[in-house]
């Protein structure tokens, strides 16, 4: 080990670039793989139970209420509630955050994954004008339980005029990857309330009772409201999560193209710093050799100060992109969930020591085949 780091910081600047190149290179990869979760995030926590009703021609056109029993009564849905955007404004109008109007029980029964206590579920359900809001959302504008929370509406606007007001009856949790970023309120209140009366719905969720069967049920909830005024399309929750993300493109395939590119590049970077070195030193190779060192020894020693300059790098790479994600969404409020899973942290390891062993490879090659005579002579 004291030889492996007097050789490498033997060219001080040389070894300190080539360390901030594969630093940067790393906090970029972990940057790269929370953006990636949080766009692809619906995709991956979606139910494989649920099924999602819109209207066919868009999922901004409302549909009837009255289609909550029909879509009931069909084979294999064992569960139905359903949701509306609202599309109010907090404070600003640069304070974005999602908002529905929902039907309560039967909405936390379809997503168990909200974690709400009991007395807190106990509260809203009793509270006409009773909300509940993510931990993220909560912790982005400084809510606690209790609050009252005006909303300006945009599409919806109470008789009396524009502003709502919600109390904030619980904060619900959720395992990594669940959306804690959403505002939920009753769509009794929205329907009692609002200036344009009642029998409309934004989008139904259905629980089926066998996933398997996910696109026959699909087709038989959309044969009944064929030809109708207000025809439906159903699909997975999975299918819908995957819709919206591919608006924006394949982010996935992005996100890949511009890591390829970026640890290409910072392989040949690490690659020419590490043939640099072994040039440098070929007359102390075959002085090792001379005094009995073997080829394998001296190829693996190569390798070695390779893997070492690489792990050093990528470790503080990897553990400043991670304290740096641990702070939180950097665009405010825009991405619902912004971490590095565990996998990709798996992933970025084992990126480091192929890295090392890559760049480290051709000169170790070098060293073995290295003639003693031959290199005492060039000296």
């Amino acid at each position: 080990m004291p030889l492996l780091w007097r050789n490498l910081f033997r060219r001080k600047v040389r070894t300190l670039f080539t360390l901030l190149s594969i630093i940067v290179a790393f906090v970029l990869f972990i940057y790269l793989a929370a953006i990636r979760l949080a766009f692809s995030m619906g995709v991956d926590v979606a139910g494989v139970d649920r099924l999602l009703l819109i209207h066919k021609v868009s999922f901004i056109q409302p549909l009837p209420e009255s289609y909550q029993q029909r879509i009931e009564a069909t084979s294999g849905v064992t569960e139905v509630s359903h949701q509306s955007w609202f599309g109010g404004i907090y404070q600003d109008v640069r304070n974005f955050f999602p908002q529905f109007a929902v039907q309560s029980e039967s909405y936390l029964s379809l997503y168990p994954e909200y974690e709400l206590s009991e007395a807190e579920r106990e509260a809203w359900l009793g509270n006409r004008t009773g909300a509940i809001a993510g931990r993220q959302l909560a912790d982005r504008f400084g809510w606690k339980v209790g609050d009252r929370i005006p909303l300006e509406g945009t599409i919806w606007r109470t008789r009396d005029g524009p502003t709502w007001e919600f109390v904030l009856d619980g904060i619900y949790d959720a395992e990594p990857g669940v959306d804690t970023g959403q505002f939920f309120f009753h769509y009794e209140y929205l329907a009692e309330a609002n200036s344009q009366g009642r029998g409309w719905v934004g989008m139904y969720v259905i629980r089926i009772n066998d996933p398997e069967r996910a696109v026959e049920i699909a087709a038989a909830i959309d044969d009944r409201f064929a030809n109708s005024p207000f025809e439906t399309k159903t699909s997975t929750e999975k299918a819908f999560a995957q819709s919206f993300a591919s608006q924006v493109g394949n982010i996935g395939a992005i996100v890949t193209a511009v890591l390829i590119a970026v640890l290409f590049t910072l392989l040949l970077v690490t690659a020419n710093t590490m043939a640099q070195s072994i040039r440098e030193r070929t007359s102390e190779l075959a002085v090792m050799k001379t005094l009995g060192f073997s080829s394998f020894g001296i190829s693996v020693f190569v390798l070695a100060e390779s893997l070492l300059l690489a792990v050093v790098g990528g470790a503080l790479g990897i553990g400043l992109g991670y304290v740096l994600i641990g702070q939180g969404d950097p665009t405010g409020g825009f991405f619902p969930a912004f971490f590095v899973p565990l996998g990709d942290l798996v992933l970025g390891c084992l990126l480091v020591v192929m890295l090392g062993l890559a760049s480290g490879l051709m000169p170790a090659i070098q060293a073995t085949r290295l003639r003693i005579v031959d290199a005492l002579r060039k000296t």
